[in-house]
């Protein structure tokens, strides 16, 4: 099968339909949360992520835009988009996203979703230390994470082995890029695809990944799109001006 791995589309539909323009030939799509936040267009991007398809686990921006949680862990400005999204979203949309499962899940066999971390689906997984800790524990050798909005791996190839951090080295920083890794037998994956819609990597572009299970193989992409129109947006409806800035910065 080949997997189209999305995460963190924060609202963003110009972000979300340039990279299903540059997506190739896919049979199913997971989705690992942060459908809604941050971005002007919540139910756009919700409907065409439902419409997309049915696997997905729950974000902490999920969580505080349908309701189910506070907003004491956000910072000011990612506030103020949690009580704009809130008043935006539709009934129906809120109803969905207050229905999406806590991770981890498991779609397909030897393979496991989560949006932050096996152990706390909103933990950030940043550093080697806790990724390798965490692949230790896996009881999968694939599994997919999000949250960090940083498109990279971490590998383990063996109980005793310190492991491998993956990043993907792109020809340019220009245009649509793609990298490709192939999985390996007994070693297990933590990998992230990055974020569609507010990458944080120095890399302005939008991100995704295809995960073919027939060659056992991993493609990262990263696609350019109108960021100035997703600006333009979000600067109409009043939302925090840095949020608009950011999206040029990649950060």
């Amino acid at each position: 099968m080949r997997i189209l791995v999305l995460s963190d589309i924060h609202a963003n539909l110009e972000a979300l339909e340039a990279c299903l323009d540059a997506a190739p030939a896919f049979d199913q799509v997971l989705n690992l949360g942060d459908v809604v936040g941050y971005g002007a267009s919540p139910n756009e991007v919700t409907l065409r992520s439902r419409r997309l398809g049915s696997v997905f686990v729950r974000g902490n921006h999920d969580k505080a835009c349908s309701g189910l949680s506070n907003i004491d862990g956000f910072n000011p400005i990612a506030g103020l988009a949690v009580v704009w999204t809130q008043k935006q979203l539709t009934a129906e949309n809120l109803e969905f996203l207050r229905g999406l499962p806590a991770g981890p899940i498991s779609p397909l066999p030897g393979v496991e979703c989560v949006h932050g971390s096996a152990r706390d689906e909103d933990e950030y997984v940043l550093v080697a230390r806790d990724a390798y800790g965490l692949l230790a524990q896996a009881k999968v050798p694939l599994t997919f994470f999000g949250h960090t909005h940083i498109q990279c791996g971490f590998c383990v190839e063996q109980q005793n082995d310190l492991g491998h951090m993956l990043a993907p080295n792109y020809r340019s920083g220009r245009g649509s890029q793609q990298f490709q890794i192939y999985l390996k037998e007994k070693v297990k994956y933590l990998i992230n695809p990055g974020s569609i819609g507010q990458p944080r990597d120095n890399d302005p572009r939008a991100a995704f990944l295809l995960y073919d299970s027939g060659d056992a193989s991993i493609t990262f992409y990263r696609v350019p799109y109108d960021i100035s129109g997703a600006q333009k947006k979000i600067l109409s409806a009043g939302l925090p001006e840095r949020l608009a800035e950011r999206l040029m910065e990649g950060r």
